[in-house]
């Protein structure tokens, strides 16, 4: 977030990378402002699905479609088992899994899992001419950003789900009053 200037880059490698269709993201960059002028700040978050250690989507999801790899941690989604309820989608808490309705099933953020096989970074990250956005084990990042946090104003309280998530934060995105921009 430090680095974000919003560019939505991360947002439209994704979308092209997932061939998802208008209105439907698996990573957004949203923008956010606080304070009031003269004293008012801008700052930018891309959210995608933070690969909670307790996600609230495996545990709603009725069939097993939504599952916690054990290879690396993240959460990943079987299309061929998925029946389309929707049930992660209304669970999630950071509004990640989008529903497909062409398909019939959920989707989500799947860490680039076959890109990162090949060239070991999702194409978010790839894509980020800021190196705004980092992927790996979540040991290596908290020691890598010592200062980062995982709960800013404008995401829920980190607790109930546990989101594989650092981010090196601009103060503002600390403040509870906030309000969001479209841009």
């Amino acid at each position: 977030m430090e680095r974000c200037v919003g560019c939505k880059t991360c947002q439209v490698a994704c979308k092209q990378r997932n061939q998802l269709p208008i209105g439907i993201n698996y990573r957004t960059v949203y923008t956010y402002e606080t304070g009031q002028y003269p004293n008012a700040r801008m700052y930018h978050f891309a959210a995608t699905c933070n690969h909670c250690e307790n996600p609230a989507c495996v545990r709603s999801c009725p069939t097993g479609a939504m599952y916690k790899s054990e290879d690396d941690g993240t959460v990943q989604h079987d299309d061929g088992v998925c029946i389309g309820c929707q049930q992660c989608v209304n669970s999630c808490p950071y509004g990640v899994p989008r529903y497909l309705p062409d398909q019939n099933i959920s989707g989500k953020c799947y860490a680039c899992r076959d890109t990162r096989e090949v060239d070991g970074s999702p194409t978010c990250v790839a894509a980020c001419g800021q190196r705004a956005i980092e992927f790996g084990p979540l040991d290596e990042l908290q020691a890598a950003h010592p200062e980062a946090v995982c709960d800013i104003a404008a995401l829920p309280e980190s607790s109930a789900t546990g989101p594989s998530l650092l981010i090196q934060t601009k103060e503002a995105a600390l403040e509870a009053a906030f309000k969001e921009l479209r841009l």
